[in-house]
């Protein structure tokens, strides 16, 4: 598996699933309506993870077949993958967090 392939692909995906959201707070008043949408971020990109394993044939249940064995002892490729783009969910969770805390 190509995890840097996929980080990439995740990443461009979420970044337009991040646009769309910034476009839906624009029709929400309501600041913990607001705040959900959050929620919903991270429900985008736990989807992804499974919709991007699916199109790279990864079984993310599966154990990781490391290089290097000693490394990544046990983990499956969920567990890498989410540690290898956690980085970039929480970036932009981050930047979504400005935008719905941000009077403009």
């Amino acid at each position: 598996m190509d995890i840097e392939s996929f980080r990439a692909e995740l990443e461009t995906r979420l970044i337009i699933e991040k646009e769309y959201i910034i476009q839906e707070l624009s029709s929400i008043h309501d600041y913990q309506e607001k705040l959900e949408l959050l929620g919903k971020f991270n429900e985008k990109y736990k989807e992804l993870i499974k919709k991007l394993a699916n199109e790279f044939g990864i079984d993310l249940h599966e154990p990781f077949q490391a290089e290097n064995p000693s490394n990544c002892e046990n983990l499956s490729y969920h567990q890498i993958i989410l540690g290898k783009t956690m980085s970039i969910y929480d970036r932009f969770a981050d930047e979504l967090y400005e935008k719905i805390t941000s009077k403009n």
